[in-house]
């Protein structure tokens, strides 16, 4: 699985130059079995990743932008009365992929954005009173442009809790950016790129990050960090119970793909900001984005 991990990693980095670090995150997230979000300004590389992450990991996926005029039932699908059969016959949208990649999600109107809160939480979704269960793995791979452009709505609380990570590309370096200019980009590259991983696989992969070992000292720091989230201290808000399951279970999927089967302090550090900072607020007058903050709370926290 080891080598596995190491094939996945290097494909990915020869099509998103000189980002290994984004890479490994957004290669964690989904080996934890939870939902990306990459949040940057356009032309940096986001819809690519995300392309490249749902061709390497063998996944039928779709695509969907986002706009403002897209409607629930253009994600979910609707059922329509066919003259043959004499009945309603449901035809299912482009949610029913092991992949959905949700490109400029903060897009779309509050209204379509919160038909996703159902299948992104319970992987299944209602539609005219029947539950359908979604294909297996699920993913939501989402894509998002800062709130300050024309035409974003910011998206609710409840749906970036359901993102197990929001990560932010950057600008390229100047070596990674000749790289991309000598090659002419590399979104044709992420549109070929062979499968690593097939839905067996990846469940053996994500079946050993649940049996990745987390003493008790390290669960114990966990808490101590989700408690000072909460003391009001930093952030108006805490993190929620479900954010520490979330937290603790990204920590072992960073182990396993450091090559360990135990969860080590700088596991959590690793991935903390990217797996919190969505989810709070900064109090009045920090002065301090949500990441600084977390950051700055990290180093308050003793490991003891």
């Amino acid at each position: 699985m080891k080598s596995t991990i190491a094939q996945l990693l290097q494909q990915l980095n020869q099509v998103i130059v000189g980002k290994p670090e984004q890479v490994s995150d957004a290669v964690v997230c989904l080996l934890a079995g939870g939902h990306l979000l990459i949040e940057d300004v356009p032309g940096v590389g986001k819809t690519t990743l995300a392309h490249a992450l749902a061709r390497s990991f063998g996944l039928q996926f779709s695509r969907v932008q986002f706009t403002a005029d897209l409607m629930p039932s253009d994600l979910s699908g609707v059922s329509v009365f066919e003259r043959n059969a004499g009945e309603f016959v449901f035809h299912p949208g482009p949610l029913f992929a092991q992949v959905l990649l949700a490109d400029e999600i903060n897009r779309a109107s509050p209204k379509t954005q919160s038909a996703l809160l159902e299948a992104m939480e319970e992987k299944q979704v209602t539609i005219e009173g029947a539950t359908r269960a979604l294909p297996q793995p699920f993913f939501v791979i989402a894509t998002q442009n800062p709130l300050d452009q024309i035409g974003t709505y910011a998206l609710p609380e409840s749906q970036l809790d359901r993102f197990l990570m929001r990560l932010s590309l950057g600008y390229p370096d100047r070596a990674a950016e000749y790289t991309l200019h000598a090659g002419n980009g590399k979104r044709d590259a992420a549109e070929h790129l062979p499968a690593v991983l097939d839905a067996n696989s990846l469940n053996a992969l994500q079946q050993q990050v649940l049996q990745v070992h987390a003493a008790d000292p390290l669960i114990h720091y966990v808490q101590d960090l989700v408690a000072a989230s909460r003391d009001g201290r930093w952030f108006v808000q805490g993190l929620s119970p479900r954010a520490a399951i979330a937290l603790l279970r990204a920590a072992k999927a960073q182990a396993l793909v450091q090559g360990r089967d135990y969860v080590a302090p700088d596991d959590v550090q690793a991935i903390l900001p990217q797996c919190t900072a969505h989810r709070l607020i900064p109090v009045q007058g920090a002065g301090k984005g949500a990441v600084e903050q977390v950051k700055a709370m990290m180093q308050a926290v003793p490991l003891n």
